[in-house]
């Protein structure tokens, strides 16, 4: 039995084509959604009233401090968006209380999810660091190594802190999440109790660092959940 060697190679070419185009379309596909995405978190106005309330949850804030703890909020978003829509957590009080206050208008929340990330995004209470929480740690992790991306921070060795991180110290916000940089002088200093920026990149928690580094394919979705619904999601629009 003769064999077309000739036609086996071209049709083994003919294949590895198709599979480049595929890919690169695939990928020219993510990239746009997330540009788009990312266009309607940046550009989306906040439904009538719902800043209102959040002033009446923290009456001495300004309107200046509302606008940042919208940008924080937005933030978050973007990182959930650009981490492959995996499970996240809420580091700033500030931002969550917004981020509560958002899911209570029911319609503009859902037909804000569908819109920004194809999918519902639960609302989970804020949190920090913890031992023995893996889920939260692993979330936290992804938030903080996105929102550095974003605004090119060492995520392992910061200097600084992404906005959305910041914010509770900023505006001073009762019950707050309070962030540094870098502890190492604070804990030399016997202060206890202290968030650090560089405890991210560290297993001393849960003995990993899951959800620190990339995740997802350009925005795409890498088959993980958004998490469970806590702190009272829902209410009437």
């Amino acid at each position: 039995m003769s064999v077309n060697i000739g036609g086996f190679i071209f049709a083994i070419i003919l294949l590895v084509v198709i599979y480049s185009l595929l890919s690169a379309a695939y990928r020219f596909y993510f990239r746009t959604t997330l540009r788009r995405r990312i266009a309607f978190i940046d550009a989306y106005e906040w439904p009538t009233g719902l800043v209102e309330k959040l002033s009446i949850r923290h009456p001495d804030l300004t309107s200046n401090d509302t606008d940042l703890i919208s940008k924080g909020l937005k933030q978050f978003f973007r990182a959930y968006l650009r981490g492959g829509r995996q499970y996240v957590a809420m580091p700033s009080q500030a931002a969550d209380d917004l981020w509560h206050e958002f899911i209570l208008y029911t319609r503009s929340y859902q037909e804000f999810c569908n819109k920004a990330f194809g999918r519902f995004l639960h609302h989970t209470p804020a949190v920090v660091l913890a031992p023995e929480q893996k889920r939260n740690n692993e979330g936290l992790r992804r938030v903080w190594w996105q929102c550095c991306k974003e605004t090119n921070i060492d995520p392992v060795n910061p200097a600084m802190l992404p906005l959305l991180f910041a914010l509770d110290q900023r505006l001073n916000v009762a019950n707050g999440f309070i962030y540094h940089p870098d502890c190492k002088q604070l804990r030399k200093r016997g202060a206890a109790g202290v968030q650090c920026g560089g405890d991210f990149a560290s297993s001393g928690y849960d003995g990993d660092t899951d959800g620190f580094g990339e995740s997802g394919v350009d925005g795409a979705d890498s088959g993980g959940g958004d998490g469970g619904c806590g702190g009272g999601c829902g209410g009437g629009d």
